[in-house]
């Protein structure tokens, strides 16, 4: 069963006992209350019989007295001569004058009993007598609670002798002599009355559950629409809208509360999926990048192992015989060899650093770690005069010889790629925590295509470039991988004046 039928369920139970208990109630206080009503009736015609009984002497058993023993015909023929006499105004010998009877509520029964339970005919008032048929209560030949010379009355509820007849409301009481009165009063108007009231509840609570019903609905269909907001939110997310959120996670309710978990949990489900695509999209970069590095490492390594081996085929076709072949072939296999260890070195560099090796970490003064890059390449190369301008000392903290390196490859670039007679400029500032090194030549520059793809390894701005004035493409490679490992950055791009512009941004000590 679903919730919303649950709630109903339970909201019409609630209703069903609480009108039954109002009903239960209200039917039985006022039943108390109408046979409270019918005991006070009973009381006063018994203080209106009583003082017959007194005025009346005491009849011997046998004289004019009827014992109980005689059955209901006695009774019966009693009531019918009584209530023939109460029609016609005549006394019959030994009885009392009834006119007081007369006097009573119509439908009003009066019995008197000796002490033993005999009933007396010599009083008497007939039960209801509509369409002329005359009804009496079915009295118990003995009855219970009423003792010799006690005067407390019982009260207790019987039926008709005959059929069809209305219920009856008695009331017996011993008086003088021990002699036993009996007053009686049909209960048609008060079983009516009754009977109307169980009607009448039973509409309204009829009425009163259908009208639960309907308000309970709207209630419980008014209650659950944030959680039909819920569900359509999750039937979103599931058709692919990561980004929908629960509504009302700002209602201080129940339900506001649950969006708001809700929403908390989304937002966390969807961070998680997002690193794992980025985690993913990463893995699948650095398996793209591996295979584009093996597959340069092992062109790059080819060339040289080629020549190795052309040379050493040289050498065992007759070289060793030749001094002038000879020694071309050892500096050819030399070159060769000292061209695949630089590029095994740098492999082997950059495959630390893609580990996260740790390196050394010293306080590294930059002005003089400049200048020193600057003196051996103007060293190296005459041709491609450098400047250093740096106006006060910046200090940071990591590896000496790996910042050097970055320097010298930087500088080498330049002797690299651009003709002799290029100016290199070299600026060394700090500020804001950051030190910067600007590498800035009058070259030919970097158009916007290689600025972006410099630093990926075995990349060549000219794919023709000769291999033994090129490289193999992995110099800035090594810059960028370097300054990553120490907290850094670097860029390149066109300088102000012309040429090329790389700049390396350190943490300052």
């Amino acid at each position: 069963m679903s919730l919303r039928g649950r709630l109903l369920l339970a909201v019409g139970a609630v209703a069903l006992v609480a009108l039954v208990a109002a009903d239960v109630t209200t039917y039985s206080l006022l039943r108390s209350f109408l046979f409270t009503r019918v005991d006070q009736t009973l009381d006063t015609t018994y203080f209106s019989v009583t003082p017959l009984l007194r005025a009346r002497p005491a009849l011997p058993l046998g004289a004019g007295a009827t014992p109980r023993s005689t059955g209901s015909a006695a009774t019966t023929r009693a009531s019918g001569a009584t209530g023939a006499t109460a029609a016609t105004g005549a006394t019959p010998p030994g009885q009392a004058p009834s006119g007081s009877l007369a006097r009573l509520a119509p439908g009003t029964f009066v019995q008197e009993r000796t002490a033993a339970g005999a009933v007396v005919p010599a009083i008497g008032q007939p039960a209801i007598a509509p369409g002329g048929r005359s009804y009496t209560p079915r009295l118990p030949a003995h009855i219970a609670g009423l003792g010799r010379g006690s005067g407390a009355p019982v009260y207790f509820t019987v039926s008709s002798r005959q059929a069809g007849g209305p219920q009856f409301r008695v009331r017996a009481a011993t008086v003088a002599g021990g002699r036993q009165l009996i007053v009686a009063a049909p209960l048609g108007d008060t079983v009516g009355t009754l009977h109307r009231l169980l009607a009448v509840e039973l509409a309204v609570t009829i009425a009163a559950l259908l009208a639960a019903g309907l308000l309970g609905w709207w209630l419980v269909r008014v209650g659950l629409r944030p959680l039909r907001a819920m569900e359509q939110s999750a039937e979103a997310i599931a058709a692919g809208e990561p980004d929908q959120r629960v509504a009302g996670e700002n209602d201080h309710t129940e339900v506001g509360r649950l969006a708001r978990a809700l929403n908390v949990m989304l937002g966390r489900i969807q961070a998680a999926f997002a690193e794992r695509d980025a985690t993913e999209s990463e893995l699948r970069a650095s398996e793209e990048r591996m295979r584009h590095f093996v597959a340069d490492a092992s062109h790059e390594l080819r060339t040289p192992l080629a020549a190795v081996s052309a040379y050493a085929e040289l050498f065992e076709r007759g070289a060793d015989h030749n001094q002038a072949d000879l020694g071309r072939v050892m500096r050819g296999i030399s070159n060769e060899s000292g061209r695949m260890k630089a590029l095994v070195e740098d492999l082997l560099l950059l495959a630390r650093l893609d580990e996260g090796r740790p390196l050394a970490r010293e306080p590294v003064e930059l002005v003089g770690l400049v200048a020193e890059a600057v003196q051996t390449a103007q060293t190296v190369g005459a041709e491609w005069p450098v400047r250093l301008d740096a106006a006060l000392p910046v200090e940071t903290s990591g590896d000496r010889d790996r910042l050097r390196q970055v320097l010298d490859n930087l500088l080498v670039n330049v002797r690299t790629h651009t003709p002799a007679g290029t100016t290199t400029t070299i600026g060394l500032s700090g500020g804001d925590g950051v030190a910067t090194i600007a590498v800035a030549d009058d070259g030919p520059g970097l158009d916007a295509d290689t600025a972006a793809q410099v630093f990926e390894r075995f990349y060549r701005a000219d794919p023709s470039r000769s291999r033994a004035h090129g490289g193999a493409g992995l110099g800035l490679a090594i810059v960028k991988a370097i300054v990553t490992a120490h907290g850094g950055e670097v860029s390149a791009g066109a300088a102000p004046g012309g040429g090329a512009l790389f700049t390396v941004r350190l943490p300052i000590a």
